[in-house]
């Protein structure tokens, strides 16, 4: 039986609500919107019409597939961060509303900097970067990543958001000393990996199955990252400098510890929207 847009949506909507997924509206309405090859305001401009039955099947394949643990943005291929459309594949982890928080602290205190330098470290997809090149258009941002896979994406994303005058990708090692080449940053932001190791395999099947392990080994305590980063990479900022951590479910003490010994203070945490401690940083105090 033939089945309207609007009503296709709806019936998805309700399977993913059953399956007890909180997201469904949004999931449901993306979903849709990439099975039929519509825009949100398409999809809704066309919601009385009738949806062919190879449209409506490639909608609940895609359904399907999800509901097996296939997250929807590496179904479809891209997804939202701080308002950016980001380009997305199973190479990067899929931003989460939890860095949002990140973000909005890094750009509070770089807005007040004027021009300046600031490197997104373990950039991923490069979102956090963005979205301080996007919120801060005084700033010079670099996006450091190892992985060639996550290179690639990064580089559509600031090609997809009109920012190649001031984002560049660098491939960089967060575990390595940085090169004196590189110069200084007056802000260094990082969401590196920091599950620690024994902890994957209990992870969601939704992460562990399709999220890419390079971004989510944090080492034996999963502490690994944030040791090298505030150890070797404080002598790429500048005295003064801040550098931001985003940071596991208990880790926000042990990190503000790591920080102190090398020499930083006036640390902060910050917690999430779920009240958890999500982000912890720092000011360089000393020369190094």
């Amino acid at each position: 039986m033939a089945i309207t847009y609007n009503n296709l949506y709806l019936d998805i909507r309700q399977q993913l609500r059953k399956s007890g997924i909180d997201a469904a509206t949004l999931e449901a309405r993306e979903l849709v919107c990439f099975g039929t090859g519509k825009t949100r305001d398409e999809l809704t401009r066309d919601g009385g019409l009738y949806a062919s039955p190879e449209l409506e099947r490639r909608v609940r394949d895609l359904v399907a597939r999800h509901l097996a643990g296939e997250p929807v943005a590496y179904l479809i291929g891209e997804w939202e961060f701080y308002g950016l459309p980001l380009d997305i594949s199973p190479e990067v982890l899929i931003p989460r509303p939890d860095t949002e928080v990140l973000a909005e602290q890094a750009i509070g205190y770089i807005q007040t900097l004027g021009e300046c330098r600031v490197l997104d470290l373990c950039a991923g997809s490069g979102c956090i970067g963005l979205a301080v090149a996007a919120q801060a258009p005084k700033s010079r941002v670099v996006l450091g990543e190892l992985s060639d896979g996550a290179l690639k994406i990064c580089r559509q994303n600031i090609r997809r958001n009109g920012l190649s005058g001031r984002v560049v990708p660098m491939q960089a090692d967060a575990l390595d000393k940085p090169e004196k080449s590189l110069g200084e940053f007056q802000c260094i932001i990082s969401n590196p990996p920091y599950i620690p190791r024994a902890d994957i395999d209990g992870l969601d099947g939704s992460v562990k199955d399709y999220e890419p392990h390079l971004a989510l080994d944090g080492g034996d305590d999963g502490l690994d990252f944030y040791r090298a980063i505030s150890e070797k990479w404080k002598a790429a900022l500048t005295p003064g400098g801040r550098l931001y951590f985003e940071v596991g479910i208990g880790q926000a003490d042990d990190v503000l510890r790591l920080m102190r010994t090398q020499g930083f203070g006036d640390i902060q945490i910050i917690k999430d929207l779920h009240d958890i401690p999500r982000v912890v940083y720092g000011t360089l105090c000393t020369e190094i």
